[in-house]
């Protein structure tokens, strides 16, 4: 998986290629979710393809995800995330990051 960082009027727009070579566009219609991992206590980040079909993001694409991220109040809780779009795609609760990614 490869990923490309489009800056634009409206924001940043992140752009996967999945490794049957499409390009997807990060935001509404296909959006990022991210599943704990009960071995590592770490993040399994999952982009949406089409229909039921999510792409695994590469390890080291999620650090540089995780680099792009940040933070926002969501629902009275500080929250890290990811904005592609316009949108924001939570990550994990913003105190509880170190553990995460360690």
């Amino acid at each position: 998986m490869e990923l490309k960082l489009e800056q634009g009027d409206g924001g940043q727009v992140l752009h996967f290629r999945t490794n049957v070579d499409d390009w997807v566009a990060c935001g509404g219609d296909h959006v990022l979710r991210f599943e704990p991992e009960r071995e590592t206590g770490g993040l399994k980040p999952y982009l949406h393809v089409r229909s039921d079909l999510w792409a695994k993001v590469t390890r080291a694409l999620f650090y540089d995800l995780v680099e792009l991220g940040e933070e926002r109040d969501i629902e009275g809780r500080r929250m890290f995330g990811i904005v592609s779009a316009g949108a924001f795609f939570a990550m994990a609760p913003a105190d509880s990051l170190q553990d995460i990614v360690a």
